[in-house]
């Protein structure tokens, strides 16, 4: 099988993960609030994904072992898209919290098997760009889903229906691919021996991890407090729906030569610039919170700079890990950016409403600042520590 072919196939597998994902969000949001749902509990129902991620993550590397990484994408694919097909099948708060889970669990086996699969396959001078346009796909599927959701108008149950289709086709594809298996060490492919590895893979690689958990922190926050900090400090919907997509825009544009650029001068470098200039861009938003083409400018600056840090964060992890840790690695990967994405909102919630001023902008700018002093202040193992660790 050509790997070339290979390679494209696993992206376009996550283009549609994420386009399953961004057009869940904005559409049972909207479903939700035209029944009269509460906030509270619509906000409640987003979560089920990303508690799905974190209940599965720690089962998910034996199998793989096991099996390999195509049955992992296929069973990942399945349960994606027969979820979105059940959802026209009955409107209820519980079953669609159900169904969020189970696509949570799906779109991790889909992560987990493609991630691991491009980390071990890529050759060390192409990783970084191999991420890149990993993480390009997932952000312009992301950016796409949305749009979709707008054919709730039309007919409610064709956004779930025709998402479903597509993820479906998607699938077709990897039936393709020829299977393979993880490269093996001494590991047990047990639970427990999971748990280990996740240790060894946490003493190796720690702070790899920090920049996918503050991704997932900033892009939940940004979804879902900016808009209500932005209402609440006299900013117009309109100008609500410009600045934000200005993130993903700025992101999607710098992905692959941010990944590139790692590739030659080396992640942990491209890392610390990034999260310098993010904690930057932010601190500057809030000094300047009332003017619309200010924080249009920091959001699309602040996207081409800290919007890669999830793939920067992967290429990290797999420069720092031997290749048999490889799977947990990218396992712990996904919870941290899962612990981001449920922390973030909660956060940034509390600082809007408790404390004043630009509170919600100096709360991310913290936390990027705080990821920037772990990054200057690791250290890789010796190659004497790695021999006595392993």
């Amino acid at each position: 099988m050509n790997q070339s072919f290979r390679f494209w196939i696993l992206v376009s597998i996550v283009a549609i993960s994420g386009f399953s994902q961004g057009m869940l969000l904005p559409l049972i949001a909207i479903i939700f609030e035209q029944d009269g749902i509460s906030s509270t509990l619509n906000g409640l129902n987003a979560t089920a994904l990303y508690i799905g991620v974190l209940v599965a993550s720690p089962f998910m590397e034996a199998p793989l072992r096991k099996f390999g990484y195509k049955p992992i994408i296929l069973t990942g694919g399945l349960l994606v898209g027969a979820a979105l097909a059940f959802f026209p099948v009955w409107k209820s708060f519980w079953f669609w919290f159900l169904l969020r889970f189970i696509i949570g669990i799906g779109d991790q086996l889909l992560h987990f098997g493609t991630q691991t699969w491009i980390t071990s396959s890529s050759p060390k001078n192409r990783l970084g760009r191999n991420i890149a346009l990993y993480g390009l796909f997932f952000g312009i599927g992301f950016t796409v889903g949305p749009m979709v959701a707008r054919l709730v108008e039309v007919n409610p149950s064709l956004p779930f229906i025709l998402s479903s289709l597509i993820s479906l086709t998607a699938w077709g594809f990897v039936w393709f691919l020829k299977n393979e298996l993880p490269e093996k060490g001494k590991e047990t492919t047990s639970f427990l021996g999971t748990m280990n590895r996740f240790g060894k893979v946490f003493k190796y690689a720690w702070v790899a991890f920090l920049p996918p958990f503050g991704y997932g922190f900033l892009e939940a926050s940004l979804n879902g407090n900016f808009p209500v900090y932005a209402l609440r400090n006299g900013l117009e919907i309109s100008a609500v729906a410009l600045i934000l997509p200005a993130f993903a825009a700025g992101s999607i544009v710098f992905q692959l030569p941010l990944g590139i650029i790692s590739d030659r001068y080396g992640r942990k470098n491209v890392l610390v610039t990034v999260m310098l200039s993010g904690f930057i861009c932010f601190t500057i938003a809030g000094i300047i919170e009332n003017s619309v083409i200010g924080l249009l400018v920091c959001f699309f600056i602040a996207g081409m700079l800290v919007g890669s840090t999830y793939s920067l964060g992967i290429s990290f992890m797999a420069d720092l890990l031997p290749r048999q840790l490889l799977p947990a690695g990218n396992l712990m990967v996904s919870i941290f950016f899962s612990f981001g994405s449920i922390t973030g909102p909660f956060i940034g919630g509390l600082a809007i409403q408790y404390l004043k001023g630009a509170s919600f902008f100096y709360v991310i700018s913290s936390m990027l600042f705080v990821i920037f002093l772990a990054l200057i202040i690791f250290k890789p193992l010796t190659k004497q520590e790695e021999m006595h660790s392993i």
